[in-house]
């Protein structure tokens, strides 16, 4: 005959699935805010810094064109105190350019850099995710089948003895009550 299980305690089976559904909704959040930060830095680099500094150096363009244009003005009409004022804007927004190319060219390559070194650590933040979303959610379901088939196991296993005992004791209308006061080990009792 089938042996009846020993579970000790389906309520820690229960609040271990329910201490399971609160980890994951703390953790897939924080999953998402990971990844969302991943896209928005890319985001920030590619779009907005780019369009920053090609306007940016769009502008300066502009302004040392105006400039020059100012400086070689007053070169022709030969006013000294005009033409040094002049050519130290000229100097300053040459600078200015320089800073704003080199400023480009750094969010170029740390936008190249960026996507290389956090593409491998995406599709890991990524496989979580998909881990916590579906493997976790199906574990959390299993174990609440687990629960109501252990539940509905103890509602329809006798309390306090094993199956084997109870047709044995109504086969044998005169045989001795097994127990403290038994005349012995019966084929069902256990050593």
């Amino acid at each position: 005959m089938a042996e009846r299980s020993h579970v000790t305690s389906v309520d820690a089976i229960a609040a271990f699935r329910a201490d399971l559904i609160l980890f994951l909704n703390k953790a897939r959040p924080t999953v998402e805010e990971v990844a969302g930060e991943i896209h928005r830095m890319r985001q920030w680099l590619d779009t907005d810094q780019r369009q920053h500094w090609t306007q940016e150096i769009r502008l300066l363009g502009r302004r040392l064109e105006e400039a020059q244009q100012e400086l070689f003005t007053a070169k022709l009409s030969k006013l000294q105190n005009a033409t040094a004022m002049q050519e130290m804007t000229v100097q300053r927004l040459r600078r200015q350019m320089r800073d704003a190319e080199d400023k480009q060219r750094i969010t170029k390559r740390w936008s190249r850099e960026l996507e290389g070194r956090t593409d491998p650590l995406a599709k890991e933040v990524d496989g979580l995710h998909t881990f916590l979303t579906i493997d976790m959610v199906r574990a959390a379901a299993r174990l609440d089948q687990i629960v109501k088939m252990l539940e509905a196991y103890a509602r329809v296993a006798p309390a306090g003895g094993s199956a084997a005992h109870a047709p044995e004791a109504a086969e044998e209308p005169g045989a001795p009550a097994t127990g403290a006061g038994g005349g012995g080990p019966t084929p069902g009792d256990r050593l």
